[in-house]
This record gives structure tokens, C-alpha cells and sequence, in this order.
């Protein structure tokens, strides 16, 4: 992760977003600060990233065409070719931007995922300064 990601997932969390993070790796360290932004939903050490996903929107009553996911490489394949707006940074595997809807420039942990929520946040016209957010 990007610092400047925390800005943009706090806004977004704060402005009522559902932000799923759904990782293969499993990291204490990206999970506490995942918290400390405010994510609830962080599922990690995915081996079957479709099933979790369907599985959260069953959960969450949510229907595929809304949803984003923004995935890097081919465990996020599957997943992605079920969402409306598939999403990935400038580093992603070939096969994922091939199936994306929008190619960040910006490649990951080099804030890709700001400039994905900063573009949804912007066209929702719920982007600009908080001051209630902090810096994690």
C-alpha cells in the first residue's frame, strides 16, 4: 500500500463506500492498518477469491454490476470477469488488464488504489478535504 491511499479509503469508508479487501497474502501489518482506516471487511490468505466474493455479496445483498474489484494478477482473474468495473494497476499481469475496465497508471503499492477511489469518490461528487480523516 501507498500512504496516500489511506486518505482516499477513510474518505470513502466515511462517505458510506463498502471497501472488501480480499488478499491471497496474509499480513498483520497491512491488516492493522487496514483497521485503523476504518475497513471491517478484510478477508486474507484467499485461495478462491470468486467463491469469497460471492459469498460477500450473497452476505451483503449486493448484485455484481455494482461492484469494482481491482486485481493484479491471475488468482483475481475469475473474480474480476464477474464484477461490472474490473480494475487494475499499471503492473498487472497481462491477462488482468486484458479484462479490465480501467488500467490505473499508477502500479501497485504506488498509488493505485487512491487513484481508483479518488476517480469514483470524484464522479460520485463526494471527493474533497475532510478534516475528520487522519493520516495512518
Amino acid at each position: 500500500m501507498n500512504i496516500r491511499d489511506g486518505y482516499a479509503l477513510q474518505l470513502a469508508i466515511k462517505k458510506g463506500y463498502r471497501i472488501f479487501i480480499l488478499s491471497g497474502a496474509v499480513s498483520e501489518e497491512s491488516r492493522d492498518r487496514l483497521v485503523k482506516l476504518g475497513i471491517t471487511d478484510i478477508q486474507m490468505g484467499s485461495k478462491d477469491k470468486s467463491s469469497a466474493l460471492t459469498a460477500y455479496m450473497q452476505e451483503h445483498s449486493l448484485s455484481s454490476g455494482s461492484i469494482l474489484y481491482m486485481g493484479d494478477d491471475l488468482p483475481d482473474l475469475a473474480a474480476m470477469r464477474m464484477v461490472g468495473t474490473p480494475c487494475c494497476p499499471a503492473d498487472a499481469a497481462a491477462e488482468i488488464k486484458q479484462c479490465s475496465v480501467y488500467i490505473s497508471p499508477f502500479n501497485g503499492g504506488a498509488g493505485c488504489v487512491r487513484d481508483v477511489v479518488e476517480k469514483v469518490l470524484k464522479l460520485k461528487n463526494d471527493w474533497g478535504e475532510d478534516l475528520s480523516v487522519a493520516s495512518v
